[in-house]
């Protein structure tokens, strides 16, 4: 894969995010723009849920190009906090405001206790609170965990407890995503039976960072796998270099579009 391709295959499996305090309804509808481009459409925007109904609209008035770019959010951000009935709140209100998809954090502390149980409780309850009408990723924070085996221990909870998507880091702590977590990850859901799906976010900044990642992915899981429904980027500034590339084809627009996600 050159890096064109892998450019024009990255943008749309992209959640084009903005998770920071200084966040506004204004520049979460820049961003919501930002997302379509001339080379197509991200697969996502990932927001606070206090912007959830701002994304929706904006994304609702840029016409059928931006229909195909989903809502995502967060629920017990970043800390992972141990608070079964606050997270599972969190959840629901951010399905009740419309979002297409909830990015949990597993509370990785209490792994790291040994307290398995807490982590098996949280995520249940954030599963039913997504019930049928939203996707769940469940953030394991590899960086924090650091110990394959408790990497691998963490992806085994998500895929129990229902999770469409594990992901690797909420991009708020020293050491985010990395080759090797995205490994054991990779491994676990081959093991499971490849049914739920990997995001890769955090310190995803260049068009060959995306490279690298999409070979990786595909010589564990095959290309089958590098679709929306199972494959996302997780970032803010990778797109400015995907586009960087991509505006170098002499061909022009490639008119990628993201796959629309129904439920």
């Amino acid at each position: 894969m050159d890096e064109l391709a892998a450019a024009r295959l990255a943008l749309g499996l992209m959640d084009l995010t903005s998770l920071e305090d200084s966040d506004t309804p204004g520049s979460i509808e820049a961003l919501c723009r930002r997302a379509v481009t001339p080379h197509g459409a991200t697969a996502g925007v990932c927001v606070y849920p206090a912007f959830v109904g701002v994304a929706r609209a904006t994304l609702a008035s840029l016409g059928a190009e931006a229909a195909r770019t989903v809502v995502v959010t967060v629920s017990s951000f970043p800390e992972g906090k141990a608070d079964v009935e606050a997270a599972a709140e969190e959840t629901r209100a951010a399905v009740a405001a419309g979002a297409a998809e909830v990015d949990t954090v597993l509370p990785y502390r209490s792994l790291l206790a040994g307290d398995r149980k807490a982590c098996e409780r949280q995520l249940a309850a954030c599963r039913e609170a997504c019930g049928h009408r939203a996707r769940l990723k469940v953030i394991l924070e590899t960086g924090a965990l650091r110990d394959p085996a408790l990497i691998a221990e963490a992806s085994r909870l998500g895929i129990a407890a229902g999770a469409d998507f594990i992901k690797t880091s909420t991009g708020k702590v020293p050491v985010n995503a990395t080759p090797g977590a995205v490994a054991v990850m990779l491994e676990v859901i081959r093991d499971s039976g490849g049914v739920c799906g990997l995001k890769i976010a955090g310190g995803v900044r260049t068009t060959g960072d995306a490279k690298a990642y999409l070979e990786q992915v595909a010589a564990v899981m095959g290309d089958s796998f590098l679709r929306p429904e199972t494959f996302r980027f997780g970032a803010s500034g990778l797109l400015t270099a995907l586009l960087a590339t991509l505006d170098r084809d002499p061909a022009g627009p490639s008119g990628t579009q993201s796959q629309s996600v129904s439920y």
